[in-house]
């Protein structure tokens, strides 16, 4: 689900940017520093706008600035039983791994319905009804998380296609 959240982000800037551009600047560093990035809970899509930002405090023995931006972003934060569209990225016997925009899932073969089987004689290797599903790479999914894992950095999920309207999207 996506949220708009207030945020801030410390900024340090070297003493040769020092001068009337400076807001720009940290502004500019913040937005490569920040946007697309994983907190361990949401994945900050987009910086919307710079809030505020403090008044420069110089690092003793380096002569960096330091400066505390608050912003307000775009944040998604994958919920449990949340459905999201996906695009396949790799397909073996024991289920496929897809992307989710910066959420990579798995849906492994005891989520997947049980009139789509592996078919391991295929090329390029994919699950299929033999009839109009087919998961191969490339394929655009429909699927329902079941549960997210979070790290330092990054987060996964596990997903089911297991249940009505889930699974190949029509047209991909």
């Amino acid at each position: 689900m996506f949220f708009v959240l207030n945020l801030t982000h410390q900024v340090t800037l070297h003493p040769s940017y020092f001068g009337r551009s400076m807001h720009e600047l940290v502004t500019g560093k913040l937005l490569k520093d920040v946007e697309g990035t994983c907190t361990g809970r949401y994945f900050i899509i987009t910086i919307m706008d710079t809030v505020d930002i403090s008044e420069g405090r110089i690092l003793p023995g380096s002569g960096l600035a330091e400066f505390n931006v608050s912003y307000r972003a775009v944040v998604w934060r994958p919920f449990k039983g949340e459905t999201v569209d996906a695009i396949v990225t790799s397909v073996n016997q024991v289920g496929f791994f897809a992307d989710a925009g910066p959420l990579p899932l798995f849906v492994s073969s005891h989520l997947i319905p049980p009139d789509i089987k592996f078919d391991p004689n295929a090329t390029p290797p994919q699950f299929t009804n033999n009839e109009d599903s087919v998961i191969e790479v490339g394929t655009h999914v429909r699927v329902k998380l079941i549960g997210t894992r979070a790290e330092v950095g990054s987060m996964y999920a596990i997903a089911s296609i297991k249940e009505d309207y889930l699974g190949c999207l029509q047209g991909s």
